[in-house]
């Protein structure tokens, strides 16, 4: 008899994908976190504590559990109540990846209580396909930096076979270690759908050959980790024009990038939050003095120091078995 969990524990990271030019494609993975500890019950259940604990708690439009569920109905699987224990450090509509943490969760437990047998390419494969785009879902499966691209062409039906994915193809960098991560969040919060609708349906060849030079030099610049190339390899001309209308944050907080101890800045992910790449020993209290100049007076910011996270959900999943599981 196949042993079974009787226990899942989770640690997914947050992340920050864009990077400024690499749209779709490139994402860091952040030191903040979703933990998850979920057992098999009689009912479905969550005791949330952290930040937004009102919207991870309810169990309707929850995404974690209807991930689950998804997966469990389309692999032909009773579904198996669940109790979680959540304890979320991701600030949510802030860009910060907190989707893909959610939809990574509800695949994670599908894989795990539907015995489903998965691999990592093959969760790899859902996630991206469920959040649209495979950036955020890739680096915080496995943590660091990650440039994905996701085949071209739809899902498909099998008869009664699951879903086949389109295939991700991901390359993974270690982040330098001289390198920190700042995560600077307005009061409010922004849909992604929201954002995504400011984006045009077409751009200029000068406009994507720029992001073309910009985004293989990001990738430079992490791999080689030159602090020279980091601010101009973070320019966008494709997306963080149209989105600071929605995004004010954006105009205000780019002008620090190449100031002392910042190298870089871009919106994360369709904001409205704001990542900084800045020098590891950068001294917190003047950056912060910083950015409140910058505001000016009447507005108020969270400055977040979390740094970056080099491991991802897949290499953090523990599991309790019962002793007398294989009998």
């Amino acid at each position: 008899m196949k042993k079974t969990a009787s226990s899942l524990h989770l640690r997914l990271p947050a992340t920050s994908a864009n990077l400024g030019p690499a749209f779709d494609t490139g994402a860091l993975a952040l030191k903040m976190h979703l933990e998850i500890d979920a057992e098999a019950a009689n009912r479905f259940s969550i005791a949330a504590q952290g930040r937004d604990t009102e919207a991870c708690g309810k169990l309707e439009g929850n995404l974690v559990l209807e991930t689950y569920k998804r997966l469990m109905e389309e692999n032909g699987r009773p579904i198996q109540p669940l109790q979680l224990r959540v304890k979320n450090g991701i600030p949510l509509g802030m860009g910060c990846g907190s989707s893909a943490a959610a939809r990574l969760a509800g695949i994670a437990l599908a894989v795990e209580f539907g015995e489903l047998g998965w691999q990592e390419q093959e969760i790899l494969d859902a996630s991206a396909f469920l959040e649209g785009h495979p950036d955020n879902a890739t680096a915080c499966w496995l943590g660091g930096m990650t440039v994905s691209a996701i085949a071209p062409r739809a899902a498909t039906e099998h008869g009664d076979k699951p879903k086949e994915y389109p295939s991700v193809a991901v390359g993974r960098i270690e982040i330098p270690e001289h390198w920190s991560a700042v995560m600077v969040l307005p009061r409010d919060p922004v849909r992604t759908e929201e954002s995504r609708k400011l984006l045009p349906d077409f751009y200029s060849r000068a406009d994507v050959v720029q992001n073309l030079q910009h985004s293989s030099l990001l990738v430079a610049a992490f791999a080689s980790g030159r602090d020279d190339l980091l601010r101009a390899a973070m320019l966008d001309c494709m997306h963080q024009p149209y989105r600071v209308a929605i995004c004010p944050l954006l105009a205000t907080m780019l002008p620090l990038a190449g100031s002392p101890g910042v190298l870089g800045a871009a919106l994360s992910g369709a904001g409205p939050g704001i990542l900084m790449v800045v020098e590891r020993n950068l001294d917190r209290a003047d950056l912060e003095r910083r950015v409140g100049k910058a505001l000016g007076d009447g507005s108020s910011c969270e400055v977040i120091e979390c740094g970056f996270e080099s491991q991802g959900a897949g290499s953090m999943v523990r599991r309790a078995t019962p002793i007398n599981a294989g009998a």
